[in-house]
């Protein structure tokens, strides 16, 4: 069956590569390297590798602490980190620089998996919350590379869409060798799908702890402003105009920055905006809307709100990481769309650190109520800076799983 599914995607390759150039107009990182993704690579390697296959930013900030685990467990050993978006390769370089080898990962052709096994030669592989592609583990399988699925997520909803493919998904999960689980549901959700050698090993993302320099640096840059503000972070397509429409008339005091999930849509989300962070912060004063275009200094902007909104929450598709907004100490305003960051969510609001909105109008009220509120805000700042330190611990516990695979 696994052939049909190859014989497909060799179909429809076309409309990768129509793909890949579309995409580089907005990101031109996606026409550079194409040769890499389909198993052609240059990149000088050591001759032992350690490799772990981070999708995009948010899985490339979130193996950190594992990646630097992993350093300092095999100093004699590479590390390569692959990706599959522009602006993960982006985050590769800036989170790790020169310490790690960063590559594209090939598109789940055979021939293509082959050629990369061929050349990294790596004695593990480790693919972060839900990378599970039928011919890489396959072909992984054949070339005695193990594979572990790292911070493993598993939301019923994405568990149905497997259940659908079972013959294709089946075979995948049983080739790996190990999964460590974020939690006791996504475990169980895994295991139904035929994963073996599963353990609840917590989620990585609590161990990420924000820039301190950044956190400082957010914060006085709002005491120098004066003013409140309301973050919305990592938001999504449709979500900025749903969330500040919601807004009452400007008081001339708020300030809302607005920092998109993701960089390509900056300048779309620009329209909503007097002022840009690139830009500096000229007429300040006067803005009532400010755009955060930086890449990597969203410890900075969590460092600067009183109150954040996480998006990807009032749009249905599943949320995007809070853990981050509660380790900096920010109150947490979230929408009803968060599958996939379910645990975290529910952690959140148990301890106090965070609100749950039924919709985009009543996330504003709830912000604006917050920021009319000290003391409410002080007290979920430090509930969610608790949680963070109780749930630390996940990257031990990978590290362990990992030295079991590599038989050390």
């Amino acid at each position: 069956m696994r052939a049909l599914y190859t014989l497909f995607l060799r179909l429809v390759l076309p409309f990768f590569l129509l793909r890949l150039w579309w995409r580089g107009r907005r990101e031109p990182g996606y026409r550079d390297s194409v040769a890499e993704r389909f198993g052609a690579y240059e990149t000088d390697v050591k001759p032992k590798m350690v490799w772990v296959h981070a999708v995009s930013v948010g899985e490339a900030r979130a193996a950190a602490p594992l990646v630097r685990a992993l350093q300092e467990l095999l100093p004699d050993h590479g590390l390569l980190l692959t990706c599959t978006t522009a602006a993960g390769r982006e985050t590769l370089k800036q989170v790790y620089g020169e310490s790690v080898v960063g590559a594209y990962l090939p598109y789940d052709y055979p021939h293509a998996i082959q050629a990369f096994l061929e050349h990294f030669r790596p004695r593990l592989g480790v693919l972060m919350e839900t990378e599970v592609w039928p011919n890489l583990v396959a072909v992984c399988a054949e070339n005695g590379v193990p594979l572990l699925l790292a911070n493993a997520r598993m939301s019923e909803r994405s568990a149905r869409g497997y259940r659908r493919l079972r013959w294709l998904a089946g075979p995948a999960f049983r080739s790996l060798a190990a999964v460590c689980a974020q939690s006791a549901g996504d475990a169980e959700r895994l295991a139904s799908l035929g994963a073996r050698q599963v353990e609840v090993t917590g989620n990585l993302k609590f161990d990420v702890e924000p820039a301190s320099h950044q956190l400082e640096a957010g914060r006085a840059w709002r005491a120098s402003l004066g003013r409140p503000v309301l973050l919305l972070a990592s938001t999504r397509e449709g979500e900025e105009k749903l969330l500040l429409d919601a807004l009452p008339p400007w008081d001339g005091k708020l300030l809302v920055i607005v920092v998109p999930r993701h960089p390509q849509r900056f300048d779309e989300v620009g329209q909503f905006a007097q002022g840009r962070r690139s830009q500096g912060d000229a007429a300040l004063g006067q803005h009532q809307v400010y755009l955060g275009d930086t890449m990597g200094e969203m410890a900075f902007y969590y460092g600067a709100c009183e109150v954040a909104l996480i998006g990807g929450s009032f749009v249905p598709v599943g949320g995007q990481n809070l853990i981050e907004a509660l380790a900096a100490g920010a109150p947490v305003v979230i929408g009803p769309s968060v599958y996939n960051f379910a645990q975290a969510t529910q952690l959140a609001l148990e301890a106090g650190a965070a609100i749950q909105a039924r919709d985009a109008p009543a996330g504003i009220r709830e912000a604006l109520r917050l920021l009319q509120d000290e003391r409410t805000r002080k007290r979920m700042g430090e509930a969610g800076m608790r949680l963070c330190e109780s749930h630390r611990g996940a990257t031990g516990r990978h590290v362990a799983v990992c030295r079991r695979l590599l038989r050390i």
